[in-house]
């Protein structure tokens, strides 16, 4: 076929390069106009890609002359392969170059080799574009990787550790004193594409981190640095107005996204700013606006007399204490997150982290499958992890957990947590969550007992969500503390039916 015009030749070869990008379109293209096969060879005689039909055995043939081309001392050469005419082409200005290599029956016109020459241009342009985009992904995966581990290092309170990670690019967000965290809900799928979209050239956001959830997989963890002044209510400014910006607009103009959004809290503090953000994307979900900011009623953990709650603390996890660090370490995990959750974030099987749960319900004589067990456990651990107060030592006796939650501040803490449950507009609340939290949170069991819909029982539980500020459906992670407050409150909540009979769970030997 007789090789097109140069400038019409050109503006069909832009148009093959526009509409694919690769290099096999190209040389099929290259190979129609030119009726010639022809290879794309990388330094070193590999064949990338190459026309159907090409004699790849010409190639091999070709060794010395390919060197010399891939090393500069040549810019083009022709010769023959038998019956066959043979044109190499380097590509490119720096050594090692591609050449561009066509066989034909006979020797190309000089529209034809003007073609030729331009086709090994764009190819060489394409090779460029994919190595860059190829560097461009290998700097984004560790961008997000160095994120992941500044967040790791602040969600264990260890500010020094996230700060030497990032070396002498510390990012803002590190410089603060005081952070909100921003829980984005998004497909997951768009997770990559916003995080590369703001990011900043040091691989951050600005004045705060858009960091990909191991667990979950359709949240966005955005730690923001809250300025001048304490934020919220203290005249300060609040947090970043350009990151906190973005995550709002995206809301608005998303209707399949959410926002939950934390109180400003010391940067050492991030991981209790998180479990805010968690819980306020609970009632951002429920909401109109698919926006919340947290406002929830303070934890159960300081009200509770501490040396009367770490001796108790101590007797319960003591048996814990004896299985391997791994073990201690998915349980610590897997009594508030899903199991399929824990395997991702600690990067094992989800087999794994059922043997590992096995191995914990033997040593502490507990089905973990109860979720008013894994409540008392959740809170036994976080007692015991615990800085030490001076002067404050454990009690000699450990206490039960009953009595601990029937101390004043804890009666107290808990009476005011389910208040909104009882209030005359939300009546059945209170009875709702209680039987589902007294079937093991299972909603069908729960509707027939109440003779509801399970549909009405899940309705019911998001309004309990958006009313105790407490993620309860989604991760689960504000279920302990309804365990906790119905416990201190109410035995029959937890006992699975209405008998008035006291729950035989508060210690492993049974006594309540």
């Amino acid at each position: 076929m007789r090789a097109l015009g140069s400038e019409q030749g050109l503006d069909e070869l832009l148009r093959v390069v526009q509409r694919s990008g690769r290099p096999e379109d190209v040389l099929a293209w290259l190979g129609q106009r030119t009726a010639t096969a022809a290879a794309w060879v990388c330094p070193g005689g590999r064949i990338a890609a190459a026309t159907d039909g090409f004699p790849r055995e010409a190639v091999e043939a070709l060794g010395e002359q390919l060197e010399r081309l891939a090393d500069g001392r040549l810019g083009a050469a022709t010769t023959r392969h038998g019956d066959l005419e043979v044109r190499l082409e380097a590509c490119g200005r720096h050594a090692p170059r591609p050449v561009l290599v066509t066989v034909g029956a006979a020797g190309l016109s000089r529209e034809a080799a003007a073609l030729v020459s331009r086709a090994g241009g764009l190819l060489h342009l394409l090779g460029e574009a994919h190595r860059a985009d190829h560097g461009a992904r290998g700097y984004e995966e560790k961008a997000r990787a160095l994120r992941f581990a500044v967040l790791t290092a602040l969600m264990t309170g260890d500010v020094t550790l996230a700060r030497r990670m990032t070396h002498r690019d510390v990012p803002p967000v590190l410089d603060a004193e005081r952070v909100r965290v921003h829980l984005l809900h998004c497909p997951p799928a768009d997770r990559d594409r916003l995080a590369s979209t703001f990011q900043d050239a040091s691989g951050y956001h600005g004045a705060g981190l858009m960091v990909h959830c191991p667990a979950f997989l359709d949240h966005l963890i955005c730690p923001i640095a809250e300025r001048d002044g304490d934020g919220e209510g203290s005249g300060g400014r609040g947090p970043d107005d350009r990151l906190a910006g973005v995550l709002r607009r995206l809301v608005r103009e998303n209707p399949g996204y959410a926002l939950g959004v934390s109180r400003p809290h010391p940067i050492a503090a991030t991981a209790t700013a998180y479990g805010e953000a968690v819980h306020a994307l609970a009632v951002a979900r429920n909401s109109p606006e698919r926006l919340a900011v947290y406002h929830g009623s303070p934890s159960l953990l300081p009200l509770l007399p501490r040396p009367a709650a770490l001796s108790w603390a101590r007797a319960h996890v003591e048996p814990l204490l004896g299985e391997a660090k791994i073990t201690q370490d998915v349980i610590r995990l897997a009594v508030a997150f899903p199991r399929a959750a824990v395997a991702r974030l600690l990067g094992i099987s989800r087999t794994t982290v059922t043997a590992h749960c096995g191995r914990a319900q033997r040593a502490l004589r507990a089905d973990l499958g109860d979720v008013r067990v894994r409540a008392v456990l959740d809170l036994a651990l976080a007692l015991n992890g615990l800085p030490p107060e001076p002067g404050v030592e454990a009690t000699p006796v450990p206490p039960s957990l009953g009595h601990l939650l029937r101390s004043a501040p804890a009666l107290e803490w808990a009476t005011g947590f389910l208040q909104p449950l009882g209030e005359a507009a939300h009546r059945d609340l209170h009875t709702t969550v209680r039987t589902w939290v007294g079937h093991n949170t299972d909603a069908q069991r729960a509707a027939e007992a109440l003779a509801l819909s399970r549909n009405t029982v899940r309705a019911r539980l998001r309004t309990a969500e958006r009313l105790l500020n407490r993620d309860l459906l989604t991760t689960g992670s504000g279920l302990h503390d309804v365990v906790h407050a119905l416990v201190a409150t109410d035995h029959r909540a937890l006992s699975g039916d209405e008998s008035g009979h006291c729950a035989p769970w508060f210690r492993r030997d049974g006594a309540p």
